[in-house]
């Protein structure tokens, strides 16, 4: 509940900023000019709802796969769905060669959950299950359909900001105010589009710990979701410059940020105490003890990107045994 309030706050604060750079433009094209911009809006927030599945699944080289062909990762997903309370969402393997794992979708009973091929040789079936709890949570919690509503709203004032910044006068009407105001529109539209954009990073940050959290409570134990991101990162660490610059566009689907993983490995060392590869209940508990502390870069890079910091995160599951 608290992780949906939280986000229908951002979802208010994020078209409230959009409202009030909209009321200038009105200000500067008339009547006329402001419902063509608001028409804009509803067109993009509608096409984007319709085509976002398909794109994500295009993107991600999706092959849906039946009960008959992966029995084992039905089975599992269909005991988290049961868990959860929600129906079983579409089963589905991902050809890109990145480990990694997500869910999307509409709502709940149009969710998908995606493995990637290349997860199911790096995590055990426990970690594997973690995961799949993971995103089935995000699926339970409705955060998908928010996080995909949420980050329209910098597209459109990326485009207000273009289109006034870089133009004699909005919409052809230059003579309607001097130059000085239809740049002063754009440079508060700018801002605005960089402030909608650190406020989608934010809500698809907190969106992590609460599935993370989620798949506790569907029975995943700490120690295994805490070590899968562990595996993952180091996953991440190895796959090509290539494979990673086509997937990011749609890395904030994924359980983590696989661009960011070369700067977690050594971050990471620092818990796996006895260089197992693994992340064990002692030291979880040896995390849990002592504060997260993070350098200026740390706090910075997190601040732009999709996913809590690594650290951060495995100290918050190290608290919910």
């Amino acid at each position: 509940m608290w992780l949906q309030t939280r986000m229908y706050l951002l979802v208010a604060a994020m078209f409230a900023i959009l409202y009030a750079i909209m009321v200038m433009v009105a200000s500067a094209m008339g009547v006329g000019g402001f419902i063509s911009y608001a028409v804009l809006a509803l067109v993009i927030v509608f096409f984007q709802y319709l085509i976002g599945p398909s794109l994500v699944g295009l993107t991600m080289r999706v092959k849906w796969v039946s009960e008959q062909e992966e029995p084992e990762l039905h089975r599992m997903v269909a005991e988290l769905a049961r868990e959860a309370h929600i129906p079983k969402p579409k089963v589905g393997i991902s050809l890109i060669p990145i480990p990694n794992a997500f869910a999307y979708g509409r709502s709940q009973g149009s969710a998908r959950v995606v493995v990637t091929e290349a997860i199911r040789g790096l995590l055990s079936r426990d970690e594997l299950r973690a995961v799949v709890g993971h995103e089935i949570s995000h699926v339970k919690n409705r955060d998908m359909a928010i996080i995909t509503l949420l980050s329209v709203v910098p597209m459109i004032l990326w485009y207000i900001a273009w289109s006034t910044m870089f133009s004699r006068g909005i919409g052809g009407r230059g003579d309607r105010r001097d130059g000085g105001y239809i740049a002063l529109i754009g440079l508060a539209a700018f801002l605005s589009y960089f402030i909608a954009n650190l406020l989608v990073l934010y809500a698809s940050r907190i969106r992590e710990y609460y599935a993370d959290r989620g798949s506790v409570r569907l029975g995943n134990r700490p120690r295994h979701m805490a070590t899968a991101l562990y595996k993952l990162v180091y996953g991440n660490a190895r796959v090509s410059p290539e494979a990673l610059k086509q997937a990011q566009g749609v890395r904030a689907f994924f359980v983590n940020d696989p661009s960011r993983a070369r700067w977690e490995i050594s971050e990471l060392k620092q818990i796996d105490q006895d260089m197992s590869g693994t992340i064990d209940e002692t030291e979880l508990a040896s995390i849990r003890s002592r504060p997260v502390k993070l350098g200026f870069g740390d706090k910075l890079m997190e601040t732009f990107s999709t996913h809590p910091n690594m650290v951060k995160r495995i100290h918050h599951l190290s608290t919910l045994d």
